[in-house]
């Protein structure tokens, strides 16, 4: 017997099939209990590991339709619409629901009907029924209220003035329960007859392409599992072909046969439908999730979605059948990559609108940077286009501006004669500049004070090696002394 406290007391949440035979029911009190019964076993509720079985069991009715609802806190919602015939039938499917169920150690109650609120009460009510379309009044004119999924109170409204059954209401005039008893009543009372649609809203996104394949015998070893990927995806190419699209999200759904399903998605950088591509995808991630997959007793069956697609552009080939698309092993690689160890395995750099260096270049994951499929444009000649003047940045910028320390310069306004970086001295023997970069003072928060200027060198000293360094402030102004920064090196 399972107890949850309502209120001030400890109540009976649910109980088996033998408490039910000894006269206990369902929210009566744990105090009343034990007098009837001392020797009850009370096991307190554990709401969040409930939610966490029911969602549980929703991954796995997956085999039958990707759109399955939670229902409260103990039912599940399938929308079998256009699935029934995959199963034999209607009644077919039922009794394989379950019957799967049961030898899961399950002791479930299930009803098919054409509307939620029909199948809803079949289910708690009239448990396995199918109720052909149109007989849902039929089957819920003999049922009590709780049947029409309306509140306790209203409920019990209804039971006071001597309307007990579902029958009751359908038979009493509308426009009198509207005004006493709200619109909600008839709101549920329509959408069992179905005369108001009612959306049965899944839980997970519905992917738009799907191809699965059930297994006679279930399969454990990965090797296997990547043959029936490949062949998966050699189905889906087809539908991805007549769509003109590519895959950019995929994932992979293994139902045990014991009832866990494992879930395994991968993303792309560019539309990809190529079956050998998309398997070599998959190994890198199940090489990475090999010790976190457990098979059981196997798998019986594997579904590969499309979870996100993209228009997928043609390339186009030369006379040897040849493209000149060079990016595409690059992506496929930071693919592979990310796969094996997470989205932010490989970054790339973007440029962004700004002219301060450690703000003009973001790292952002591979596959959120944009993707160039033909070669950039050349600047038109005849037109006279001028090339953009571009400065000379080091080849390792540094991702914080590290301190030095500048004894002496030229002139003021002039670059160091020597310096002191990381406790070692440099002298001078070249320097280039000033690159002076103003603050971007349009960025700033309003009431913040306002950054000095830079003044940017670079510089070669003694031994050959380059630097690039600044000076942060301008001599002679109000604020503090100016002072230096390394901010990068050159090759």
């Amino acid at each position: 017997m399972i107890s949850h406290r309502q209120g001030n007391a400890q109540r009976i949440a649910a109980l088996d099939e033998r408490a039910e035979a000894l006269h206990l029911k369902r929210g009566m009190g744990i105090a009343d209990a034990r007098a009837m019964l001392p020797s009850i076993d009370v096991v307190e509720a554990d709401p969040e590991a409930d939610r966490r079985l029911l969602e549980s069991l929703a991954d796995w009715c997956d085999r039958y339709t990707p759109l399955v609802a939670l229902d409260a806190a103990d039912g599940l919602f399938l929308d079998v619409t256009g699935c029934t015939h995959l199963f034999g039938g209607e009644r077919s499917m039922l009794d394989d629901i379950l019957s799967r169920f049961f030898h899961q150690g399950f002791d479930v109650c299930a009803g098919l009907a054409a509307t939620p609120g029909a199948a809803w009460a079949a289910a708690r009510f009239a448990s396995d029924r199918i109720v052909p379309g149109g007989e849902e009044e039929a089957l819920l004119a003999p049922l009590p209220l709780a049947a029409l999924r309306i509140e306790p109170d209203v409920r019990a409204s209804l039971e006071s003035v001597g309307l007990r059954t579902a029958g009751a209401v359908m038979a009493a005039p509308r426009a009198p329960l509207a005004r006493r008893f709200g619109a909600s009543l008839l709101l549920r009372l329509d959408q069992a007859l179905g005369r108001l649609d009612e959306a049965v809203s899944p839980r997970l996104p519905v992917a738009p392409l799907s191809v699965e394949r059930h297994l006679a015998e279930p399969v454990m070893l990965t090797d296997d599992i990547e043959r029936l990927v490949r062949l998966l995806a050699t189905t889906l190419k087809a539908d991805l072909e007549r769509r003109g699209e590519g895959a950019r999200m995929l994932a992979l759904l293994l139902f045990r046969v014991d009832g866990a399903v494992s879930r395994i998605a991968v993303g792309t950088s560019r539309p990809l439908r190529e079956p050998l591509l998309i398997q070599k995808l998959f190994h890198e991630r199940l090489a990475a999730l090999e010790q976190d997959i457990d098979a059981g007793y196997g798998f019986d069956l594997v579904r590969l979605s499309v979870l996100s697609a993209a228009t997928f552009d043609m390339q186009q080939a030369d006379l040897a059948g040849e493209t000149s698309d060079d990016g595409a092993d690059i992506a496929l690689f930071a693919d592979r990559i990310r796969a094996r160890l997470g989205e932010s395995a490989v970054l790339k750099p973007v440029a962004v609108e700004s002219h301060l260096p450690e703000r003009a270049v973001a790292m952002l994951p591979f596959a959120e940077t944009p993707q160039r499929i033909s070669p950039p444009k050349k600047p038109d000649k005849m037109q006279g286009t001028k090339p953009v003047f571009r400065p000379e940045r080091p080849i390792r910028l540094f991702r914080s501006p590290e301190p030095i320390e500048v004894p002496a310069t030229e002139m003021p306004e002039g670059p160091p004669m020597n310096f002191r970086w990381r406790r070692a001295l440099h002298r001078v023997a070249r320097a280039e500049g000033p690159e002076r970069i103003a603050p971007e003072w349009w960025r700033e928060a309003p009431g913040q004070e306002e950054a000095p200027t830079r003044d940017y060198f670079r510089i070669e000293d003694s031994d050959g090696r380059r630097y690039w360094l600044y000076r942060q402030g301008l001599y002679g102004a109000s604020h503090a002394a100016p002072r230096w920064f390394m901010h990068g090196v050159f090759a």
